[in-house]
């Protein structure tokens, strides 16, 4: 996870803008571990230094020949994620869901940066059923150590993340899809619009749609990032070390949503096809 000073962070200030989304505001939820809620500061955690500080968007793998073409690489591993549309068989496109979420009453304050010294210029927006976002994708392997996500493929890897599996053990970056919301702050805070660890999310880009749990918790100003699993999902390079998506990457979390147990990716992508119809059949 990208920080600037510390991270995994939770602030108390409540989200405040009736002018802009009519409806009421959910309670907040005590969603974050209660070691990291303490007087609005975190407790426990080791500060680490700010890789997007020194991002400047995805590094080309000079080594390697032209792009293939999606429909040449063989299978699509997120094919199971897809939604499956209207119920006739007719997979959602891409395109369509993208239309539903194309205009923005901001449910923030204000606005994010997608990386240190960016402009601020990324709302929060919000309808019924869903908050949503448009930025870039920077690459989060926090979690269990693996082969892909360790100390020494990503120098700021951290082993814990802010929520964390039934037997609480932290998720699972290379294998469970999950994004990043920022910690809770006067800008925005996640819990006053019902989204918690394990809520849903629906990731699009290009024209792949993809779901993903609330699994971590990043930087009060900085906004768009996903695990590693995310981010092979939607065909975008995962290294954690400049890999990710440089922009064009729209994050949809379902209101009131939950996965439980927060690894069933199986699960996970059976809500989010029941939500992603749901939320183009109201919207």
């Amino acid at each position: 996870m990208r920080v600037q000073s510390l991270s995994l962070v939770a602030a108390s200030a409540a989200l405040i803008a009736p002018t802009t989304f009519p409806d009421a505001p959910h309670p907040l939820r005590a969603d974050l571990p209660a070691r990291l809620l303490a007087d609005g500061r975190s407790q426990d955690v080791l500060g680490r230094a700010n890789r997007s500080g020194i991002r400047i968007g995805p590094v080309p793998d000079r080594t390697a020949g032209p792009p293939v073409p999606p429909s040449r690489v063989g299978p699509d591993p997120g094919a199971a994620a897809r939604p499956k549309g209207d119920g006739r068989g007719t997979p959602v496109r891409a395109a369509d869901l993208l239309a539903e979420v194309r205009d923005c009453t901001p449910v923030s304050r204000g606005s994010y940066r997608k990386d240190s010294g960016a402009p601020a210029d990324i709302p929060v927006c919000g309808k019924r059923d869903a908050v949503y976002w448009k930025a870039d994708l920077d690459v989060d392997c926090d979690g269990v150590p693996g082969d892909r996500c360790n100390s020494r493929s990503d120098p700021h890897f951290s082993p814990a993340t802010a929520f964390t599996r039934s037997d609480g053990s932290p998720l699972d970056a290379e294998r469970l899809p999950y994004v990043v919301v920022p910690e809770p702050s006067d800008i925005w805070d996640h819990r006053a619009d019902d989204v918690r660890g394990g809520s849903l999310a629906a990731l699009v880009h290009g024209d792949r749609v993809r779901y993903a749990v609330v699994g971590d918790v990043g930087p009060r100003d900085l906004i768009g990032e996903a695990s590693y699993a995310a981010a092979k999902a939607l065909g975008v390079p995962a290294d954690p070390h400049g890999g990710g998506a440089a922009s064009d990457v729209t994050y949809i979390v379902f209101k009131g949503s939950e996965v439980e147990p927060i690894e069933d990716r199986e699960a996970a992508e059976k809500e989010g096809e029941r939500l992603v119809r749901e939320f183009m059949a109201h919207d």
